[in-house]
C-alpha cells in the first residue's frame, strides 16, 4: 500500500513539473517568435506574425494543474507552512494531540472543497461552458484536474492522519525533525 500512495503521489508531482514546463516552453516559443519578428523588422523584412492564441488562459490552467497536483507531495515533504513554536508548548505528547486535531481538519476543508469544486466541475461539463479566449477550452477539464489534485491531497492527508492514529510518525514530522537536527535546532 505505501508504494502504491508513494506512487500516485510521485505521479502527481510529475503532473505538476510537467505543467510548469509547459507553461515555460510555451512561453519561450512566444518570446522567440517575437524576437524573430523584431530581427525580421530590423533586417526590413515582413513580420512572421506567429503567436499562441490564448496563451494567458492555457498558461493559467496549467498554473492551477501545477499548484493543486503538487499538494500531496508538499505536505509529504513539509513545504507547507507550518507554525511549530506553538506545538513545542504543548510537548511531545499535545504535539501529537494537535497534529491530529490539525490533520483532521484540514481532511474536513479538504473535502469541502472537493465536493464544490466536483459541483462546480459537474455544472461547468453540463452546460458546456468553455473559456473566453480564442481557443474555446472547456473549462471543466482546468476543473477536473484541480479536483483530482484535491482528492489527492484528500489522500495524502488521511494517510498521514492514520500513520499517527497507529502511533507512527507522519512523513512531514519526519522532514521537520531531520530539518531542525541538521540545522541544529531542537
Amino acid at each position: 500500500m505505501r508504494k502504491a500512495l508513494d506512487a500516485l503521489y510521485g505521479a502527481a508531482l510529475v503532473g505538476a513539473c510537467l505543467s510548469m514546463i509547459a507553461i515555460a516552453v510555451l512561453v519561450f516559443v512566444q518570446v522567440a517568435a517575437r524576437m524573430v519578428d523584431a530581427v525580421a523588422i530590423f533586417l526590413g523584412l515582413p513580420r512572421y506574425g506567429f503567436t499562441i492564441p490564448s496563451l494567458a488562459e492555457i498558461g493559467g490552467f496549467l498554473f492551477v494543474a501545477s499548484a493543486f497536483l503538487a499538494l500531496a507531495a508538499t505536505l509529504r515533504a513539509a513545504g507547507h507552512v507550518r507554525v511549530t513554536l506553538l506545538m513545542r508548548w504543548f510537548g511531545p505528547r499535545g504535539d501529537r494531540i494537535m497534529t491530529v486535531v490539525v490533520l483532521l481538519s484540514a481532511l474536513g476543508l479538504t473535502a469541502f472543497a472537493v465536493w464544490s469544486v466536483w459541483l462546480l466541475t459537474r455544472a461547468s461539463f453540463e452546460r458546456g461552458s468553455v473559456s473566453v479566449g480564442i481557443i474555446a477550452i472547456p473549462l471543466w477539464i482546468p476543473q477536473g484536474v484541480m479536483m483530482l489534485g484535491l482528492v489527492i491531497f484528500a489522500v495524502a492527508l488521511l494517510d498521514e492522519l492514520v500513520s499517527m492514529l497507529r502511533g507512527g510518525e507522519a512523513a512531514f514530522r519526519t522532514v521537520e525533525n531531520r530539518r531542525e537536527a541538521a540545522e541544529g535546532g531542537h
